[in-house]
């Protein structure tokens, strides 16, 4: 086991769970094989992975990532009326149903959350925003990445 700690441009191993206030599990790997990623290479928020600098292998911390540091505070911009006609006229729209829309940079998903006469509201927020998320971590490798 090597003495390294996370920092800048570690490569880091970890289980990781994610879990709600309320105690819900978001997702978690904890049952499979470890996730490996490298420190800036935009595979983990950069809140979530400041909050394991420090730690090394062999270490396992249960961490509060609030909104900001995570996915964000909800945003009420990000909740558009969408007129009926963009969507499949095969499509069922109900509220609840996650679309994707073409934003010109790829797929952007959004959730309907109300079906009007003419119009469809649709939340573009991350379905995390404005929570609280538990970070459980445990860490298995650390290296230095040159």
């Amino acid at each position: 086991m090597s003495n390294n700690v996370i920092g800048e441009h570690s490569r880091v191993t970890l289980h990781f769970a994610l879990k709600l206030d309320d105690g819900s599990e978001i997702d978690s790997n904890f049952e499979g094989e470890p996730a490996t990623f490298i420190v800036g290479d935009g595979n983990l928020l950069p809140g979530f992975e400041q909050s394991l600098f420090g730690l090394k292998a062999g270490d396992e911390a249960e961490i509060e990532i609030p909104p900001e540091a995570g996915f964000g505070q909800r945003n009420p911009s990000n909740i558009q009326k969408v007129k009926k006609g963009h969507f499949s006229p095969d499509m069922e729209l109900e509220e609840g149903l996650v679309v994707s829309f073409d934003n010109g940079d790829g797929e952007l998903p959004g959730v309907i959350r109300e079906v009007g006469e003419d119009d469809v509201e649709v939340d573009f927020n991350h379905p995390l925003a404005g929570q609280t998320v538990f970070f459980h971590v445990k860490i298995l490798e650390v290296a230095s990445v040159n």
